[in-house]
């Protein structure tokens, strides 16, 4: 026991028996009467420390349990009230410090959170506002010149129209993605888990999207040694989805004649690590840790103008992290960029619809 360390009623009996035992001494000395300084030296540390106790707990501790109280920011109920009323009192002066401090840590680490949450609540509205502004205030801009005389032309006016109806169905898009992403959030969208094979479900993805990679003579394959079929368990409609996207952005974003290449690895017994990688342009490391925030774009003007809506990274993330797994990226300048998520491996039995 240390004196930075004691209880109340350790400080109270200390502090008592430092008065009592001089003051006994003295009697003693005076009185010549060894029966009188015993008992004025239990007299004395009695009365010193009953008093000195009732002072610690009347007036000291009544302001900690009061500070306990405030810490915990709502009404005691009576297990509390005990706690505070006969419980408390037993700790050192230390240890009720450090659990000041530790509230004081957990609170700034909330006040942090809450801040960075602001900051990304500030971002997103502003995103949402652009991205639903541009389509909007294109689609104004045709019906107002249709109607101020431009309907007249059958040229102009189909031009128009066909301008008005793929804005449209941009801001569709937007709403659909939104809805999507808030489903996943809240849990409202349940799985179908199955076991499945991985490289068909990726060779199926790569004919779905054939023609956009030929557009730009860009190969679509699995990795060499990759082919051997690995199943995992996985809701394949929305993980055909993660792919999808991956593969579109691979495609916007990669090189006129170069690769998307698929590698699918065991990691151990029980997950699978998917990875789609391309040889493009790459992603400066600034941008990496926020690639997967809604609307978040490293180049705004390239993006937009390779269309989408800038919900598919995002998405991916919310599937991915509904299944219970992890999604990350690689990137380099010049070399290019690798996306990959992990998945459950095969499972005995498949038990159906699951909420994430």
């Amino acid at each position: 026991m240390t004196t930075r360390n004691l209880s109340p009623r350790q400080l109270a009996a200390l502090t008592a028996l430092l008065l009592s035992a001089p003051i006994a001494l003295g009697i003693l000395l005076l009185t010549q009467n060894w029966k009188i300084g015993l008992v004025s030296i239990l007299i004395i540390f009695s009365g010193s420390y009953g008093l000195i106790l009732f002072t610690l707990e009347r007036f000291i501790y009544r302001k900690i349990k009061l500070i306990y109280k405030l810490i915990h920011q709502k009404k005691a109920t009576l297990k509390e009230e005990t706690y505070f009323k006969y419980l408390l009192p037993q700790k050192s002066i230390d240890e009720v410090r450090k659990d000041v401090e530790d509230w004081a840590k957990t609170q700034n680490k909330e006040i942090e959170l809450l801040k960075k949450n602001e900051a990304y609540r500030r971002d997103f509205l502003q995103n949402l506002a652009h991205e639903f502004k541009t389509p909007v205030f294109a689609i104004q801009g045709y019906v107002d010149t249709l109607l101020d005389g431009a309907m007249e032309d059958e040229v102009t006016r189909k031009r128009f129209l066909e301008n008005t109806a793929r804005n449209a169905d941009r801001l569709v898009n937007l709403v659909n993605d939104l809805d999507e992403i808030s489903q996943l959030e809240t849990g409202e969208q349940s799985l179908y888990r199955k076991n499945f094979v991985i490289q068909d479900l990726i060779r199926e993805t790569y004919e779905s999207l054939s023609i956009k990679t030929s557009q730009k003579n860009i190969r679509a394959l699995i990795k060499k040694g990759c082919e051997t079929p690995i199943v995992v368990y996985a809701d394949k409609e929305k993980i055909k989805q993660v792919l999808i996207n991956l593969i579109e952005n691979a495609t916007k974003y990669g090189k006129q004649n170069g690769s998307i290449i698929a590698s699918i690895d065991k990691t151990d017994d029980l997950h699978v690590l998917i990875e789609i990688s391309d040889d493009g342009a790459g992603i400066e490391v600034e941008h990496l840790p926020r690639i997967f925030e809604r609307f978040y774009r490293t180049d705004a003007a390239r993006s937009r103008d390779k269309g989408g809506t800038g919900l598919g990274l995002a998405i991916c993330k919310h599937i991915i992290e509904a299944h219970g797994q992890h999604i990350h990226v690689r990137s380099r300048i010049d070399i290019g960029t690798t996306i990959g998520f992990t998945l459950e491996g095969k499972k005995s039995e498949s038990t159906g619809y699951i909420l994430p």
